[in-house]
């Protein structure tokens, strides 16, 4: 594959290529994430701020986003190490699906039931990812929900006496039974 890929590469992230390199057989595992922000803008605005805030000049991103309508944007190639998901990066993907979740209150007590449901046409789209990668890297076998691997509770802003779940994506409004389905499918040979 090249950097952009075959998604809409117009919104690589200026940093990637600070990102450590790795082959393809060397991936194993999907991570979902929900952005928990409006759009996909406002998603490659933080990716490209926490690259100017970190030492590294690396920042926190997916490798692929998949908007409301279906659209696949890649930030990052498949082929580097995404800083997605603390402890797991080194053999996974990181799929950001655009949705609000918890915003802007993420960490309230009192607001942690996101409300925005997944549109049919971006569960689809993500089935057509997984489906790609699946042929695409030969060793990829695992799919995890973001709050599936980190699982750490946080002090809420609204109550620090109160603790909250850190992550909470995709959220409880993702259809994952079906997805973790689809991608069951996808392992087994006719």
């Amino acid at each position: 594959m090249n950097p952009g890929g075959r998604y809409a590469c117009d919104h690589l992230v200026s940093w990637y290529d600070r990102l450590p390199e790795r082959r393809l057989d060397t991936v194993t595992t999907v991570v979902l994430h929900a952005t928990e922000l409006p759009g996909f803008e406002e998603a490659l605005q933080v990716a490209e701020e926490t690259a100017r805030e970190s030492e590294s000049g690396r920042g926190v991103c997916g490798h692929l986003y998949v908007d409301r309508d279906g659209t696949v944007h890649q930030l990052v190639p498949v082929e580097r190490v995404a800083q997605h998901v603390q402890g797991h990066n080194t053999s996974s993907i990181g799929i950001e699906l655009i949705n609000r979740g918890r915003y802007p209150r993420w960490f309230d007590a009192g607001h942690q039931t996101p409300t925005e449901p997944f549109p049919p046409a971006q569960v689809q789209a993500l089935m057509d990812v997984l489906r790609t990668l699946r042929a695409d890297c030969p060793r990829l076998t695992d799919l995890y929900r973001h709050s599936d691997l980190d699982t750490a509770l946080v002090p809420a802003t609204d109550r620090p006496e109160a603790k909250v779940h850190r992550r909470i994506d995709p959220g409880p409004l993702f259809p994952w039974a079906d997805v973790s389905e689809f991608w069951a499918g996808l392992g087994r040979r006719p």
